[in-house]
């Protein structure tokens, strides 16, 4: 949103530097983004001076330009070359020097250089208006009329606007804000701790008449809470002042014709949209505000005709619609050159009902913008006879009816206990009563009474972000300062046994042990297209749909973390970039009966291959026993070490394997099934893992660090070289080696496999080591001989292994 320094100072006495307002402006809630110098001729003139044109003559070569010896205050003349047919002697015109840019109305831009045109010396360039950004016309130069001494620049000749634009980032609840006036309010806010600062604003003064000839009938209240209007003819359609140009230029709006700015300036001014509508082209004298008819056509002032559903709020006269209200114009109503009366309307439009209308058209407007956030219910009346005033000065119109204001249901200021103990204790600081009562009526929020420090007050009713109590002691610290509020002299911590899991911790630690490894985190959006949930069994049937999806690619929330991960690779791969390692947390959702429900997970995935390619290492691909190894090494850290282990395919996986514990699936993990990759267009092998992270946190709840001595005592190491049937795993030795030593078995290792020559066939040779621990004292070879016959028996008897020799 952006504000002009200058149109803000209409409403606030203040001199400060527009450098200390947008620090207050962000202190107190409205983030400043950027602040800009605003000129309303680009570059400001630079290098452009008064000449008076002392000699011209035409052209030796050329018929229509004519040769010019031109006086800006040197010593000698300037030969310069001009095309303008209005060109003679005696003027006083606007000269750009060599070395100065002209800016052209269609954005393009150029250096003036001494030149030669058609065999003539030309030192500069006599401009027109256009090309000075001082107005339209190019039907010739521009003839200046001033006593200014010749070689003044230009800049000191003619009238520039300048200005300071503030950029602010406004928040959605902050409808308040969305004007010049909500953002003076905040301001006087802040300063009014120091002095008396108040908002002015701006005086206005109608003369109505007892008569009506349009006639409104209001049969969608739901939707138009409030509907003002009034009538004013004599109007003369034509260009805006130049104040009025300048301050609508300066945020950004292009001037049209008087009666349109003047809506477009009062709602930036105020915060209320207006519209004008031609009166003579109301069929009927009838406006009504109703609900669209199925299958209603209309054609907005884009030329684009829509089709409108039931629930679009239509303004509409006799016999047509003439406006979606809130949201866009129709092509045929609005104001024209030829107009000369008006309806003017003041609304307030339900926010439900503009943004729904606003996506269901692909609209956005500035109006739009507004509604959608909440407008004041009781400010239209005032925006009415402001823009009906500025109308009536500018125009030569006066006001032709009484006020309509259809308001069946007024909103009353809301009212609240403010507890300011309760207060204090939330912002962790006492502030003196008086101050309290202070920020309390610089904000508008009314101290009704007081019970010692139980504080009934009222809510104005411009801040619908304000409903309770947390929301008023917000109020009262943004004004206070935050940077106010005082820390502890010293911070006292301790290490202590915190019951509640460590969820965010945890996720750190892991997203560090990942990015270790070589996976980077992504972050996908949780809408996924509409297409996606058929990929799942009865995942149609438990897909959670968006009422009002912006898109068939943003339909639904997702079921899985695979869909994102698969689109990030199939956007990369499509871009030369194959190998990725990658992992994400987020969040999966489904429609369990008459509730949904919202699982946390962890998704890693891995394709192309493992390493970066490099002269002294083999390049891999990558395999789904590296995916394997990576979550087998998350529940360790977890201490589930313990969970059992299965092989499995589904509609995901055509190959996979899943970790349970005390029952319940917690990982999973395999490769992509073939349909699955061409649903998402990915060409290549894709490794993916699903964690339920839920159950990783909730299984932390309650640890406590521990800490144990480095052993004292060597390990042992022994091998062996086993010969087992091609369909044997290793996880399958590891966990009977595992069962079989009991706790004094530290690690089993894989270091060599081989099949081929000179084995049986079906059968493969692993070379396995065992590190054998005991952690209290040393171990004897007798003690390690029977720990390793254990495991060769158990081998022998349940996978028929056998030692070669």
């Amino acid at each position: 949103m952006k504000i002009s320094y200058n149109w803000l100072k209409q409403y606030i006495d203040t001199d400060l530097p527009v450098e200390e307002v947008g620090r207050i402006l962000t202190d107190t809630g409205l983030e400043v983004e950027g602040i800009e110098s605003y000129e309303s001729v680009k570059g400001g003139l630079k290098g452009f001076c008064l000449g008076e044109v002392k000699e011209v003559a035409q052209h030796p070569d050329a018929d229509r330009l004519k040769v010019t010896k031109v006086d800006v205050g040197r010593d000698e003349l300037l030969d310069i070359v001009c095309g303008a047919p209005n060109v003679a002697e005696g003027q006083k015109v606007a000269v750009a020097m060599v070395g100065c840019e002209i800016h052209m109305p269609d954005g393009n831009s150029f250096k003036i250089k001494k030149s030669k045109i058609r065999g003539a010396v030309s030192e500069g360039m006599l401009c027109a208006e256009d090309e000075l950004g001082l107005g339209e016309g190019h039907d010739g130069i521009m003839v200046l009329d001033t006593d200014k001494a010749i070689g003044t620049p230009l800049s000191e000749v003619v009238d520039i606007y300048q200005d300071d634009i503030i950029e602010i980032g406004l928040t959605p609840n902050r409808s308040d804000a969305i004007s010049h006036i909500g953002v003076a309010r905040d301001l006087a806010a802040f300063l009014n701790q120091s002095s008396t600062t108040l908002v002015r604003w701006p005086e206005v003064s109608i003369h109505t008449q007892a008569t009506k000839s349009i006639q409104v009938e209001l049969s969608a209240p739901e939707s138009c809470p409030r509907y003002t209007g009034l009538e004013l003819e004599g109007i003369k359609v034509g260009p805006s002042p130049d104040w009025l140009k300048n301050a609508l230029k300066s945020i950004g709006l292009g001037p049209i014709n008087n009666v349109v700015d003047i809506t477009n300036y009062v709602m930036h001014e105020t915060g209320q949209p207006l519209h004008a509508f031609d009166k003579e082209k109301i069929d009927g004298n009838v406006i009504k505000v109703r609900k669209a008819e199925k299958g209603e056509k209309f054609v907005t002032l884009d030329e684009v005709e829509r089709e409108l559903h039931e629930d679009d709020l239509m303004i509409a006269d006799g016999s047509t619609s003439m406006c979606i209200g809130g949201v866009f114009g129709g092509l045929h109503s609005g104001v024209s050159e030829e107009t000369t009366s008006i309806f003017l309307e003041s609304a307030v439009f339900d926010p439900v009902s503009v943004r729904k209308s606003n996506k269901r058209h692909g609209l956005s407007t500035d109006s739009g913008f507004r509604f959608e956030r909440g407008v004041d219910p009781n400010n239209p009346l005032y925006a009415l006879q402001r823009a009906a005033d500025l109308i009536c000065k500018l125009t030569g119109a006066h006001v032709a009816s009484e006020i309509t204001d259809l308001y069946p249901q007024k909103v009353e200021p809301l009212e609240l206990d403010f507890d300011v103990d309760a207060c204090f204790s939330l912002i962790g600081q006492e502030i003196p009563l008086d101050e309290v009562r202070s920020i309390l009526q610089s904000l508008d929020i009314e101290v009704l009474a007081t019970n010692g420090n139980l504080w009934k007050v009222r809510i104005p009713t411009y801040r619908v972000d304000v409903t309770r109590q947390a929301d008023v002691v917000e109020e009262v610290l943004r004004i206070y300062g935050f940077n106010r509020i005082e820390m502890p002299e010293q911070l006292r911590n301790s290490i202590v046994h915190n019951s509640d899991p460590d969820r965010h911790g945890a996720r750190e630690k892991l997203s560090i042990l990942l990015n270790g490894m070589g996976y980077t985190e992504i972050m996908c959006n949780s809408l996924s297209s509409a297409d996606y949930p058929s990929l799942l069994a009865k995942g149609e049937d438990t897909a959670v749909s968006m009422l009002n999806p912006l898109s068939q690619d943003l339909a639904v929330l997702r079921q899985s973390l695979m869909w994102g991960a698969l689109e990030s690779i199939a956007y990369n791969q499509n871009r030369q970039m194959p190998d990725m390692k990658g992992f994400e947390f987020g969040s999966t959702y489904f429609k369990q009966g008459d509730g949904y429900e919202q699982n946390d997970r962890l998704s890693i995935f891995l394709t192309g291959v493992r390493d970066a390619e490099n002269w002294d290492t083999e390049t891999l691909k990558s395999s789904y026993y590296d995916l394997s190894a990576v979550v087998t090494e998350i529940l360790s850290r977890f201490d589930l070490e313990d969970t059992a282990q299965s092989d499995e395919t589904d509609e995901l996986y055509q190959q996979a394997r899943s970790w349970t514990h005390k029952g319940k699936s917690i990982a999973k993990a395999g490769i992509v099934s073939q349909t699955v990759l061409k649903k998402f267009d990915v060409k290549q092998a894709v490794y993916f893992a699903d964690i339920d992270w839920t159950y990783i946190t909730a299984h932390i709840h309650g640890r406590r660090m521990q800490v144990r001595d480095i052993p004292k005592f060597p390990a042992v190491r022994r091998d062996f070289s086993l010969l087992l049937d091609s369909g044997v795993e290793f996880q399958r030795i590891e966990e009977l080696a595992v069962k079989s030593a009991g706790p004094l078995l530290k690690e089993v290792g894989l270091f060599d496999v081989y099949e081929g020559k000179n084995l049986p066939e079906g059968k493969k040779s692993y070379a396995v080591s065992f590190v054998i621990q005991d952690e209290n004292k040393t171990l004897t070879d007798k003690v390690v001989d029977k720990l390793m016959k254990k495991i060769q028996q158990r081998l022998e008897q349940e996978l028929g292994a056998s030692l070669r020799g």
